[in-house]
């Protein structure tokens, strides 16, 4: 086979949690530009729909569907919506994520929602559509984690900026990491890899510019990331020119965690 026809989706059955969101949008743009048929999912069904829609009138597969990952049923209810439709699911990508903590002193309920939705649910989600993949023997599963999984906080990034660096997203981020090498390493023998993306931070209009700078100060490539940087690597990892790789876990950050 030809490499590059190795990164075809054509005729694959993706899973994009999150798929409304910053990344989600590039993620479900990457997939479904490869030949995906990509669902979208996340708690606003309406902003799923909104781009699902756009995503079709660009003659694009994309399906939007409802998601609350601290709902059991909710998970139950996608994985048997998509199986009846489908019959079957060959991609999985965590991107979903909840940010209900601020700052350290948050209420310790904040850390709890987080540890519900962006830990819990995850394994639950991995795990329920795992089922499909264990049964057909093949399957990615791509977490989207962050150089904040890898690196401890720099909180001279923050300093006098009315920011700060929460201590969960830390936890499950980190987390996530470990999640991924347990999976790859329990689902392997189902030929079902597993790995997980670290991407650094994404640029943003709304971006406080000093943070910017001090940022980009930090990188080998002297900038942050934009919208096309993790499509790539999204597509790689979901595809067949990638079968030898899983419970990696793959810095995206311009050389950030290695300066």
């Amino acid at each position: 086979m030809n490499v590059l026809e190795t990164f075809s989706l054509k005729n694959k059955v993706a899973l994009v949690t999150g798929g409304a969101g910053l990344y989600g949008y590039c993620i479900t743009e990457a997939l479904s530009e490869a030949g995906a048929i990509t669902y979208i999912a996340s708690r606003n069904i309406d902003n799923c729909e909104k781009l699902a829609g756009e995503f079709c009138n660009k003659g694009y597969v994309v399906k939007a569907a409802k998601l609350d990952l601290a709902d059991q049923k909710s998970m139950d209810d996608l994985y048997k919506k998509i199986i009846s439709e489908q019959g079957k699911i060959d991609i999985l990508v965590n991107n979903a994520v909840i940010r209900p903590m601020r700052s350290y002193d948050d209420p310790i309920e904040n850390f709890r929602l987080s540890m519900e939705v962006n830990a819990t649910g995850v394994f639950y989600l991995s795990r329920l559509f795992s089922q499909n993949m264990i049964e057909r023997k093949k399957g990615s599963i791509i977490n989207i984690g962050s150089y904040m999984g890898i690196l401890g906080p720099d909180f001279s990034l923050y300093e006098g900026l009315n920011m700060d660096a929460p201590p969960d997203y830390f936890f499950h981020k980190g987390g996530l990491n470990q999640l991924t090498k347990y999976l790859g390493s329990k689902l392997g023998k189902f030929n079902i890899r597993v790995n997980c993306i670290c991407p650094g931070g994404f640029e943003t209009p709304q971006m406080n510019e000093e943070f910017k700078i001090r940022y980009k100060k930090k990188t080998f490539l002297n900038r942050m990331a934009n919208k096309n940087d993790i499509k790539g690597i999204v597509v790689f990892l979901a595809s067949d020119a990638s079968l030898y790789i899983t419970g990696a876990i793959i810095p995206l950050d311009g050389g950030y965690i290695a300066k």
